[in-house]
């Protein structure tokens, strides 16, 4: 059974989940205080796999 830790998505499967749940969605109607910059600056969306954290 892989862990999260060694799970790693590619640009195909992370753009489908972009399809599905667009960038910037609220699940929770209270969680309106903050934009975080990944959501207002296109660059930190989608880094290199070898920039992300599970990389």
């Amino acid at each position: 059974m892989p862990t999260a830790v060694t799970v790693v998505l590619g640009d195909d499967i992370l753009d489908r989940v972009d399809t599905t749940v667009p960038p910037g969605t609220g699940i929770s109607p209270l969680d309106v205080s903050r934009t975080p910059l990944s959501l207002t600056r296109t660059d930190l969306r989608r880094r290199p796999p070898h920039e992300r954290a599970a990389a």
